[in-house]
């Protein structure tokens, strides 16, 4: 599997990632569209894993302070969860972020995800709070 990264929002590669976050946040996990697709579309670099042509993972990243990164939108298909594909996307976005000065990055995590961010070395940071009416929490890494 490659993990494949653009700027643009009107390109193949945005399309692929919205493709993988319909199908796991607004399909399967039923968040709104107008939630699931923000204002931030523009400014956020993406991120889609794919085995061989197929879209089979997707994340966002941006810059939202000096030397701090947030990673959104993480999402794996059903079928290649457990597989080592979040790890890989993860890994990558890491690596891009590192590459852009960041030294430290925060994610809102699923709190059934929560155990998988914490082997990655993400630690958390607040209490359980709702978004799009699932439990989440902040978690954060140093890059450093």
């Amino acid at each position: 599997m490659n993990v494949a990264i653009g700027r643009k929002s009107d390109t193949p590669l945005y399309k692929d990632a919205l493709h993988v976050r319909r199908t796991v946040f607004i399909e399967e996990q039923h968040v709104p569209e107008e939630e699931e697709i923000d204002k931030f579309e523009q400014d956020a670099t993406h991120f889609v894993l794919y085995d061989g042509e197929k879209p089979v993972g997707a994340g966002r990243f941006r810059t939202i302070d000096d030397g701090v990164g947030k990673i959104e939108r993480i999402c794996i298909l059903p079928q290649y969860r457990d597989r080592g594909a979040g790890k890989q996307l993860m890994e990558t976005i890491e690596m891009f972020a590192k590459e852009q000065g960041i030294r430290k990055v925060k994610l809102n995590a699923q709190t059934h995800a929560e155990p998988f961010y914490q082997k990655l070395g993400y630690d958390t940071v607040s209490d359980v709070f709702m978004d799009a009416g699932i439990p989440h929490v902040t978690m954060v890494k140093s890059l450093l």
